[in-house]
């Protein structure tokens, strides 16, 4: 398809609302994909850095109290 001015352009043919719509709402939900993929990683890595803490403590505490009964 050819287009003799950009207005021709956005309209494409008649069809331009649909068109734009249509790739607007693709660029949205992949930005919004992208961003929501991102803040579940750092939830992520935070629970797994929390969780590595937690155990931790658990085996300087079993530690500890083996210590002291010997």
């Amino acid at each position: 398809m050819e287009f003799n001015s950009f207005s021709e352009f956005l309209a494409m043919g008649g069809y331009g609302f649909y068109v734009w719509l249509s790739f607007g709402s693709c660029a949205f939900i992949l930005i919004a994909l992208l961003v929501t993929s991102l803040l579940e990683k750092r939830n992520v890595l935070k629970q797994v850095a929390a969780q590595s803490a937690r155990e931790q403590r658990i085996e300087r505490a079993k530690r500890s109290q083996q210590e002291s009964s010997l």
